[in-house]
């Protein structure tokens, strides 16, 4: 009885064991995954910085134009969010279907 149990232990410790394993093409698909993700944080990053400089340039100038300035940089942070959202979103669906896959 103990070597049976021993056995089939054995068994699902192996069964686990390949399926945590990935082979090269998940971990391929893994890899696209985090670079799609990377690039869209970057851009979004690059975004958010373009309207931080648009609202530093627009801090000693009139209202009018600081108003204008505002508006800029709203639109460009909320293009950032737009950017980073999609961006995860195609991250998660190249896991999902990996995860489906493998």
């Amino acid at each position: 009885m103990r070597s049976h149990i021993i056995s089939v232990l054995t068994v699902a410790a192996g069964a686990l064991a390949l399926t945590a394993c990935s082979g090269p093409a998940e971990d391929a698909a893994n890899k696209q995954a985090d670079a799609v993700e990377q690039s869209a944080e970057n851009r979004a990053d690059a975004l958010e910085n373009q309207a931080d400089a648009t609202r530093d340039a627009a801090a000693a100038t009139g209202d009018a134009r600081k108003d204008a300035a505002d508006a800029t940089a709203d639109s460009l942070e909320r293009k950032a969010d737009a950017v980073e959202d999609a961006g995860e979103k195609q991250a998660d669906a190249i896991k999902t279907e990996t995860d489906r896959k493998y």
